[in-house]
């Protein structure tokens, strides 16, 4: 049997200027997807884009929404002179910033942006434990 994999799957307004945004934006490597979706190796899961309408058609519920959706993405790197250089990666690929990096309460390093679709990001240094792949 072949193990369970859980996948990310955001709707976009634009396909190609989100898999323009995600490559170049946050470094993100792209898997080779059929034209109508796009698919990017997490190191543990994929994020899949498609547009909002047709996952919302897929759902059968309405593709309108704004504001907070009742969750964030976060991004996690080993500095924060990682965090900062990816949040003006982010910009420069055409992200909002939300909140700029800086110190936070729990001791860690992070910011928040906005996709180009409005899916909000946070970009965090955690000094006390790594969560990505062993090196």
């Amino acid at each position: 049997m072949k193990p369970r994999i859980s996948m990310i799957a955001l709707g976009v307004e634009n396909l190609e200027r989100a898999i323009t945004f995600y490559q170049n934006g946050l470094g993100l490597p792209k898997i080779d997807s059929p034209p109508e979706v796009a698919f990017f190796n997490l190191n543990g899961t994929w994020l899949g884009l498609a547009t909002r309408e047709s996952l919302a058609g897929d759902a059968e519920v309405s593709a309108e929404g704004s504001g907070y959706r009742a969750f964030n993405l976060a991004h996690n790197v080993a500095s924060e002179e990682e965090a900062d250089e990816i949040l003006q990666q982010a910009v420069a690929a055409g992200a909002t910033i939300v909140k700029p990096a800086q110190k936070t309460s729990w001791g860690g390093y992070s910011g928040y942006f906005k996709d180009p679709d409005g899916h909000l990001w946070e970009v965090a240094y955690n000094p006390f434990m790594w969560i990505g792949p062993e090196d």
